[in-house]
């Protein structure tokens, strides 16, 4: 396919995947059942954080989730005590376990307390071309309570080579702003021109297919990569195209 081609196609998957329908199946359904910003940011991080994994499975700790939280996020986070926070005992999914849940609250009371926002959070380190930098500082402002060592592996740090698959996803939810009523837009102190592609195995397969990605490892130079190209077909958006190289690779098995 030529430049144009290949643009053409993906925006025609993107107009098939970018629309309500698509929420109902995917991680991002947790947070639509709100309609409170400093709720949905919450919900948002949460389940994005344990997106890995069987879909169902994923929407159906996500929903425990919401339970522990009495579903008011915003509320729970700003006003638990330690105490509350017994109602995480047994919460699991896959290697994130009730003892990560719990300093994952607590930081997000103190990051709240501190900044009122995690948009303001990301915001603080903003570089121009992209947000690894500023994923790597919100890593070490969560982090900067007493935790556990393995509890940091559940935030992704770029400039440490990671994809940072799940972090870039959740950007893109609070970031980027269409009519189509999928991401949500809340954020604006960061333009989708910055967001990066959450790259994993399906999309990385698929983006090789399509010529553009040739990096074999999807790693944070992989993600630069893709990045780039995908500024090449829309330089104001490129993260639309996650819709389209997603669902080439689920639905379509492309």
């Amino acid at each position: 396919m030529t430049s144009k081609e290949l643009q053409s196609f993906l925006d025609e998957k993107v107009e098939l995947y970018n629309r309500p329908k698509f929420i109902t199946t995917d991680p991002i359904n947790i947070p639509h059942q709100f309609q409170k910003k400093e709720d949905i940011e919450i919900a948002g991080f949460l389940i994005a954080t344990i997106a890995w994994g069987n879909r169902k499975s994923i929407l159906k700790n996500g929903q425990k989730l919401l339970q522990i939280l009495d579903y008011e996020p915003h509320d729970f986070i700003l006003n638990h005590t330690k105490n509350d926070l017994k109602a995480c005992d047994g919460f699991v999914h896959r290697t994130f376990n009730a003892e990560d849940l719990k300093y994952f609250l607590t930081a997000l009371k103190s990051l709240y307390q501190k900044h009122k926002s995690l948009e303001n959070v990301f915001a603080q380190h903003l570089p121009q071309k992209n947000l690894q930098e500023s994923i790597h500082h919100f890593k070490k402002e969560f982090f900067s309570l007493p935790h556990q060592k393995r509890t940091e592996k559940h935030v992704s740090d770029p400039l440490k080579k990671s994809a940072a698959k799940r972090i870039n996803m959740y950007l893109r939810w609070m970031v980027r702003q269409d009519s189509k009523g999928v991401d949500f837009g809340l954020w604006t102190k960061i333009s989708p021109s910055q967001l990066s592609c959450p790259l994993d195995v399906h999309s990385g397969r698929v983006a090789r297919k399509l010529g553009l990605l040739n990096r074999k490892q999807n790693d944070a130079k992989a993600v630069l990569e893709l990045d780039n190209n995908l500024k090449k077909l829309d330089p104001k958006d490129p993260v639309k195209y996650d819709f389209a190289l997603f669902g080439l690779g689920v639905f379509e098995a492309f």
